[in-house]
This record gives C-alpha cells, structure tokens and sequence, in this order.
C-alpha cells in the first residue's frame, strides 16, 4: 500500500499538510467551549434563582430568594360578540310564521327589511275590527248630537220660551187689570143713572157681575204668573237639564267605546306593520339560535316557516364596530379579578389591548353534567382597529391581576402549609431551618414572601422529600388563614399541640400516627379521667378542651363520651372535605397553596 501510495501522482494523492492542522485545533477549541458552559451555568443559573443540586446524597434542590418582577395574570377562553348588541324580536301579538328572512350572517344598512311575518291571521282580525269600529263611531256620532241637542234645549226654555209665556201672563194681568178698571167705571156710571131712572136695575145688576168677572180674571192671570215663576221654570229647567246630562252620559260611554274599538284597530295596524321589520342599526344579522346551556338542547332554529312567540328574540344585529370578548372565569378566580385590569387579547393571530369592564354579580347557568362548576361571566373591552373581527370568534384572554416590579420570590413548591400557617426551609450550616413565611400573590410558579425570608437565602425547592418535619403534618387538613379557633378544637380533641412538634433538624419519632409521611400525633384526653367513669367533666378536661366543651357536649349533660368525642371529629372531618387550602389549591408539591391575593 505504500509502494503504491509513493509511486501515485501529486494530483491523486490526500492533501495532508491541510488535514493535519484542522485536526489540531478542533478538538482543544471543543474543549474550551465545553469547560466555558459548565462556568457560564455554575455561574449563571444559580444567580438566575434556578434549582441547583446541593447534596448528591440527599437529592436537596435550593432555590436563591432574589427580587424579580411578578407577574400574576387569570387566562382563559372566550368569545368575541358586539359591545352593541341589539335584539330584534317579536313584536306581533300572540307571535307568527316566519314567511321570509334575510340570510344569516349578511352585513345590513339601518331600515333595511329583515323579516316578513304571516299577515293573514291579522289582515281578517284587522277587516273585523274596522266594521265594529264604523259602528262605534255612528253611535258616537249621534250620541254627540243628542247631547247637543239637549244641552240647546235648557238654553231655549231658559232663555226663550219661558220668557215668552211670562210675557204672555203678564199681558193677561194688564188687561184684566183694564177690564176691571173698566167694569168698575161701568158699574158706577150705571148706579149713578139708576138714581135718576135712566138705566134700569137689570142693567145695574149686569154691570157689577161684569166687575166679579174681571177680578176673577185678573186673580187667575196673577197666579199662573206665579206658578210659571215658581214651579213650572224650575220643574222644566231640571227636566231639561236631566235630559241634558243623560245624553252627555251616554255621549261619553260611547265615546270611551269608540276609543276602545280605535285602539284595538290601531293595534292590529300596528301588529300588521310589524310584521315586516326592519334593520334598527347598520351591522351583521346574526341567527337567535340559543343553546340551552342547562340540558344541552337547543331551541328551534331561526327559519323562514319557524313559528315565533311574543317577544321571542328573532335576529341580533352587533354593531361590528364596537366588539368586546366575553370570558367565564372560575369562581376560585373571579375574587382576583377587578374592573379596569389591563388585559391581553389574542384573536386567532392578531394581539389586541383592553380591560375589564364588567363582572357579573349571579354564575352563569349550569348543566346538569356540570352543575358544581361555577363560572362568572367577565367582559372585556378591545381596544384598537377592531377590523375583521366577527362574533363568535375564539379569544384567549390574559387578565393582568398584578405586575411587582421588585418582588421577593420563592418557588411554589418550596412552600409548606401546616395548619393554617405557611413555611419554608432555608438551608442553614446546622441545617433546614424551618422559617414562618408572610405571602403576597402567586402565578402559580412563584410566590412574593412578604416576611420570614431575606434575598440570597437559599430555600429548599423539594422540602417535603429531604425534610422530616415538612412531611411530619403531611396528613393533617389544613386550618383556613384565620380559622385558629377550629385549630384550637382540632388540638383540644386529641390532636398535638404545635409546641408537640419536632423542631427543625430534630427527632422524626412520636406517637403512633406521627411521624414522617403520617398524620399529627394524637394525644387522648380521656388519660385525664380520674374516676375511670368513660366520661369527663368539666373539671376533668384538659385546658386547651375546655373552652369547647360545651361544644362537643351535644346532649348538654356536663360529660363528654368517647362516642360524642368522635362524633365531633368526624363532623369537623366532613366540614374540612369541601374545603382547602387557600388559593384555590396548593402549589405542587408543597400540600397547599398560598393565600389568594
């Protein structure tokens, strides 16, 4: 092989002078760069607050408490719909057949028709009501003319015919007056000549009867003078008048009933024109097509031959220019959530601004398949071009709760609850030292630590997995913030003390029930029971009991009974299963969560 290497031309053979310094190089440069990137991580990644591995033994995780911006945010799905959203609906009277209606989703101008109901029903209601209405107002119209008539007739006999007999009475007085006048004067003249023979005693006789006469005639023209002026007037005005307000009665009644008849006409007129309506805005018709979200069915959708009830909405038209995302938050999140939070929008591929408007006050209903979830509609407003956005598309929303600029943080998982209260373990030279934390808000992967932690501390990431006294109450439900009182009844009814536990670093032995990865030591108060009766008094209870004893005495007989012990362990036990932590639950691996913000 090297006869023949040797014997071949400097064109064929291997360029060896070039190979021999790539090789030279390559590997020490390799090396170099594989040594900078173990220090760039030793140095960086610890700095950054990353989980670094401490004991290879113990498989501890550390964590460096540094300050950092906190950002809290509440995401989730929903859907775009119209800020303006107006419903067009029924307005016929007992509803009606879609005849015609334009196309779903086509983009309309304002008094453009959209739908066209059924007018048959109406049109012959409609021809009905106009002969009863010409009715009504032929009556109106004579009962109007009747009352005229009427009301002339007291203004005639007041002001003309009564005037007209009174003068007629009077002229009967004057002139029997003159006729006695003259009778008198005849009767003298006749008894003067009578005396002188000249008119005889029959003519005498005629002439005094004549004076009785015009004085009867005189008397009856006086009294019907008077009874006219007294009675007859009167009784005549009142007849009149009772006549008069008979017709304005009935004038009215007929009236009242024409006004009924003329609404009801014009409200099958009304009910006729709306059975063609018209576009109240410019925007998209979109389908009613509701979904009943409690059984999951849907209602009959929106078609020309559909039947539509009173009021039933038909179409919404939104207004496309003024579009909103309406978003159902969980009820372990709407505490968090305030009106006016910035909030992140992304619709398909396009990112807009906006806040929260609105929260509702009532969940939004509920399936029987999820009737335990509740979920509180939240409405978000878009900012910007809203352009080509349609309702219904899907949104993501990101709400922003908090932005801590300068937050002192530790993961999630570093942190312990233990009956109420929260803690960490900071790696110390004699080793975990179990630190009470005060907290602030969480995104779930960090949490702010408000107190009990200082920057550059290094927390244990995995506590429960290296130290005993995290896994010690592991078991043992925990105590809402607040709630020491229901901690103290848990203590008085058997269950250790806090001045019971291990301290850090110390002894994993106790009681049975105790110990690494088991329930909270026990202690049995009936240990106090001096008469060995299976009963305690008062006077017997232990201290920490005594301030519940009443409590846990159901049958209010002074003594508390193994039987009534347990019954009220078992109550407590029930109450604390709806419960948890809170927050709404636990970061991972650290049996429970920190306080909701």
């Amino acid at each position: 092989m090297s006869e023949a290497f040797e014997n071949s031309s400097p064109e064929s053979r291997p360029n060896l002078h070039l190979d021999t310094p790539r090789r030279s190089w390559f590997w020490p440069i390799l090396f170099l760069l594989i040594i900078a990137g173990i220090g760039f991580g030793a140095y960086y990644l610890p700095s950054s607050g990353l989980l670094s591995v401490d004991d290879e033994a113990t498989g501890a995780l550390t964590y460096e408490v540094q300050r950092e911006q906190l950002l809290v945010t509440v995401t989730d799905d929903g859907n775009v719909e119209s800020a303006s959203n107006i419903d067009v609906k029924c307005d016929v009277a007992g509803g009606g057949t879609i005849l015609w209606i334009v196309e779903d989703g086509k983009r309309v101008t304002k008094g453009e028709e959209i739908i066209r109901i059924d007018t048959s029903a109406i049109e012959d209601q409609l021809n009905a009501q106009k002969i009863v209405y010409e009715k009504a107002l032929a009556t109106k119209i004579e009962t109007q003319e009747a009352y005229e008539a009427a009301k002339l007739a007291v203004q005639e006999y007041a002001e003309g015919t009564f005037l007209q007999t009174l003068q007629q009475l009077e002229a009967s007085i004057k002139i029997a007056q003159q006729n006695l006048t003259t009778a008198e004067d005849m009767l003298g003249y006749s008894k003067r000549m009578s005396r002188k023979g000249y008119v005889t005693s029959l003519q005498r006789e005629a002439d005094a009867y004549a004076v009785e006469r015009a004085k009867l005639d005189l008397e009856v023209a006086e009294t019907s003078k008077r009874v006219l002026v007294d009675f007859t007037k009167q009784k005549t005005i009142r007849e009149l008048e009772a006549a008069r307000d008979s017709a304005e009665a009935r004038m009215r009644s007929e009236e009242a009933a024409f006004q009924l008849e003329k609404a009801r006409l014009d409200r099958l007129q009304k009910q006729l024109a709306n059975c063609v309506i018209k576009a109240p805005q410019n925007g998209m018709v979109v389908y009613a097509n509701e979904s009943d979200r409690r059984g999951g069915s849907q209602d009959t959708g929106i078609a020309e031959g559909t039947i539509v009830r009173e009021g039933q909405t038909i179409v919404r038209i939104p207004d496309l220019a003024k579009m909103q995302v309406k978003v159902t938050i969980h009820e372990s999140k709407i505490d968090r959530i305030r009106s006016g939070m910035p909030a992140r929008i992304v619709i398909q591929d396009r990112t807009f601004a906006g806040h929260v408007t609105s929260i509702a006050n009532q969940p939004e209903p509920t399936g029987w398949f999820s009737a335990n979830v509740k979920e509180y509609a939240t409405i978000a407003s878009i900012d910007g071009t809203q352009e080509g956005l349609r309702p219904g598309l899907t949104a993501f929303v990101e709400i922003q709760v908090a932005d801590i600029r300068d937050a002192l943080t530790v993961p999630v998982s570093a942190v312990v609850e233990q009956r109420g209260k929260y803690f960490c373990w900071v790696k110390a030279t004699l080793g975990p030292e179990r630190r009470p934390l005060k907290l602030g808000h969480t995104n779930d992967k960090l949490i702010e630590v408000l107190d009990g932690v200082k920057e550059g501390d290094l927390v244990l990431r995995n506590p429960r997995a290296v130290v005993a006294d995290a896994r010690m109450y592991a078991e043992e439900t925990p105590a809402e913030p607040g709630e020491e009182e229901a901690s103290e009844e848990k203590e008085a009814e058997g269950q250790a003390s806090p001045s019971d536990r291990p301290t850090s670093g110390g002894p994993t032995a106790g009681p049975p029930g105790g110990g690494p990865g088991g329930g909270a030591p026990r202690l049995d108060p009936f240990a106090n029971d001096a008469d060995k009766d299976g009963k305690l008094s008062k006077d017997e209870a232990p201290e920490q009991m005594k301030n519940y004893f009443d409590r846990i005495d159901k049958d209010g007989d002074g003594f508390i009974t193994r039987a009534e012990m347990a019954a009220s362990r078992a109550a407590r036990e029930r109450s604390q299963q709806g419960g948890g932590p809170p927050g709404g639950g636990g970061p991972s691996g650290s049996g429970g969560g920190p306080p909701r913000p």
